[in-house]
């Protein structure tokens, strides 16, 4: 008797899971096939509020995500490291 119970919930957790997949397809492709009304500029659309200054603007500066540091220690980082893959290897880095 709880072999058929077992039976019965396993089916049905199995026809809700194959149903919310399809769901899940189908709206996938719903919207893949629906075109963007403009894409005029590619900073029309920003996924992450972290990408906008404080007056709601996209930011236009190169990014780099460390933990436990100081913006000024990030950007010296990535200035480093912009000295370094450009050719120019200098121990002081230019502000950008």
């Amino acid at each position: 008797m709880l072999h058929l119970l077992y039976l019965v919930a396993f089916t049905i957790i199995a026809f809700l899971a194959i149903g919310n997949l399809l769901r899940s397809l189908f709206t996938v492709s719903m919207d893949s096939q629906r075109r963007p009304t403009s894409v005029s500029h590619p900073y029309n659309t920003v996924s992450h509020p972290e990408l906008l200054d404080d007056m709601g603007n996209p930011i236009n500066e190169h990014l780099l995500v460390m933990r436990s540091m100081t913006v000024e220690d990030a950007r010296e980082q990535l200035a480093a490291l912009f000295n370094y893959t450009s050719g120019k290897r200098s121990d002081t880095p230019e502000d950008i």
